[in-house]
């Protein structure tokens, strides 16, 4: 049985537990909202970038030659996949690395001709226990402002990807959200561009009356064009991943707040029930020496 003094103590341990796992809720819920708000500030972003491509595949035969052009490397496969730094997250890395381990040999049938990066520790951890070989990890932004800077590297790597390997394929791989804190993997394929997009773009009624026109060339504006849209596609992916992770962090922080309590409430009424009976030793001991004491001090009756 434990002692009352050993008891107060891990009372004591259980209170400042929960005052952390509070303070981790509120984090993420902040958070949460701080990367929504950088989701629907981005749709505005991406739609210009739409208008410029709208206006510049107007000239048809280029776009047709620079996208339809033979490849010589239809076997080179580039991978981002995006998870988290640190655990408290629930089933989040395992679910992307379970999930990147399937979906790669329905994409590309040679290991070697496959190149993956990763965006936090934790994921890389999982998709090495898949015997993945990880190129690269890059570390996990802690706020919105830490996303461009990620971005950038990432598009680094994609160009060095393309300048050694001639890589023509890319996906990103990342958990999506579905209804309140759920969530799930899936993938955006970002190379090869996908031609009906293009397309619907290209035929998508232009919203005024005077059409712009750019320079310099088609080919320069479209790749700078392009190279905006694949900001916009990794910028979507990791504020997106960003948000699920807090997401399932706050899910886990309310789980492990719901079990402090019930553990801080059964430590609590066991504490108590020791102190209580104590107490009623105390008295009673108190009340024992009384009678004795009284009983000595009785005269004594002839």
């Amino acid at each position: 049985m434990p002692t009352l003094e050993a008891l107060q103590r891990t009372i004591i341990s259980i209170e400042s537990l929960r005052s952390v796992v509070k303070t981790m809720k509120a984090l993420a819920a902040v958070s949460i909202r701080q990367y929504e708000r950088a989701v629907v500030a981005l749709a505005e972003y991406n739609q210009t970038i739409e208008l410029g491509l709208q206006v510049v595949l107007r000239d048809q035969l280029p776009m047709m030659e620079m996208i339809e052009s033979p490849r010589q490397h239809d076997h080179c496969l580039g991978v981002i996949a995006f998870g988290s730094d640190y655990g408290m997250v629930g089933q989040f890395n395992e679910q992307i690395a379970a999930y990147t381990r399937e979906l790669i040999p329905t994409i590309i049938n040679k290991q070697d001709g496959c190149h993956v990066v990763a965006v936090g520790e934790q994921a890389t951890a999982r998709l090495e226990d898949t015997n993945l070989r990880i190129e690269k990890t890059f570390a996990v932004p802690g706020s919105v402002g830490g996303i461009t800077p990620l971005v950038q590297d990432l598009l680094v790597q994609i160009e060095a990807w393309q300048a050694q390997y001639g890589m023509n394929q890319l996906i990103l791989i990342y958990n999506q959200a579905r209804s309140g804190t759920l969530y799930q993997p899936a993938y955006v394929q970002i190379l090869p561009l996908d031609q009906q997009w293009l397309h619907d773009l290209e035929t998508r009624p232009w919203p005024s009356h005077e059409l712009p026109i750019y320079i310099p060339s088609w080919e320069i504006v479209f790749a700078n064009l392009i190279r905006q849209y694949f900001f916009v596609a990794l910028y979507r992916a990791c504020t997106e991943s960003l948000t699920n992770e807090n997401a399932s962090r706050l899910a886990a922080m309310q789980r492990a707040e719901q079990n402090i309590e019930d553990h801080l409430t059964e430590i609590t009424t066991l504490f108590n029930q020791l102190r209580q009976s104590a107490i009623t030793e105390e008295l009673l001991d108190i009340i024992s020496g009384v009678e004795a004491q009284g009983r000595r001090a009785a005269p004594i009756q002839q």
